[in-house]
């Protein structure tokens, strides 16, 4: 390993935890290696369990010998940032979370064959943005048994940094790919439910959604929810009953309740 100290807010090889955008670290950096950035021991620990390949750590001096030790020792020869709390705040822009972050290479895109295989239970996130709405909606997905993630390309990127800590690594644990929409899963033995109020969706207790044997579960985004095309294109459309003259829930927390609701029995 290699612990570098410092001193500056523009040390060369520090350029991936400060000045590159998302973007840019998706696909310019190391072109046909783009990386992301994974935040706290915890989900840095489930990255590399997962098997995701470590590129660089910034850590707070104070960490080094601490609650980053086991972590150094798992991540072999890369280049080891370090200095103040203070410097490196300022050097990305935020405080770091439990004062580590590591650059990991991002994986080869897997196909829509690949996530789905074996599945039964699967999510379709339809032009969801929201960085933590993303996450929150990849760590149900993981405790509540749905077996693939798929997203419409213009969804959140699941990779990214706030996406990675709100999940707490679940990212890492259930397949996902990008889809460009759920009609394609049809293909592939899906039935589909869009999560929708419309005037024929049915409450999702409904038995008939309980018997279906592979069921691709579609949400929508934050603000209009799913469009009239991607609703009128599903073979079901569900609506979670509830009370007080609520018309919707934010759309983690429906992901949750469908994937509660709708697991595999």
């Amino acid at each position: 390993m290699a612990i570098i100290e410092i001193t500056s807010l523009h040390h060369p090889g520090t350029e991936i935890f400060s000045t590159l955008t998302e973007a840019q670290l998706r696909k310019e950096y190391e072109p046909g290696q783009g990386i992301f950035i994974a935040e706290s021991p915890k989900v840095i620990n489930v990255a590399l369990n997962a098997g995701y390949k470590p590129v660089a750590l910034m850590c707070e001096k104070r960490h080094i010998d601490g609650d980053v030790a086991d972590i150094i020792a798992r991540c072999g020869d890369i280049p080891i940032y370090t200095g103040s709390r203070e410097l490196l705040a300022g050097l990305t822009g935020y405080t770091l979370t439990r004062g580590v972050l590591c650059a990991m290479q991002r994986p080869q895109e897997p196909s829509i064959d690949d996530v789905c295989r074996g599945a039964q239970r699967v999510v379709v996130i339809e032009g969801v943005v929201d960085t933590t709405n993303i996450g929150a909606i990849f760590r149900s997905a993981a405790a509540l048994g749905i077996d693939a993630v798929l997203l419409t390309r213009n969804s959140c990127d699941p990779l990214n940094r706030r996406a990675v800590r709100v999940s707490m690594g679940s990212v890492f644990l259930v397949p996902w790919t990008w889809i460009d929409n759920a009609a394609q899963l049809k293909e592939h033995g899906f039935a589909t439910v869009a999560m929708a109020l419309t005037d024929n969706s049915v409450a999702i207790d409904s038995p008939i959604l309980a018997a279906i044997p592979k069921l691709a579960i579609i949400m929508g985004t934050e603000g209009e929810g799913l469009p009239q095309s991607s609703i009128e294109a599903a073979d079901h459309v569900a609506r979670i009953p509830m009370s007080h003259n609520v018309d919707s829930l934010n759309v983690a927390a429906a992901a949750a309740v469908a994937f509660w609701e709708l697991r595999k029995r």
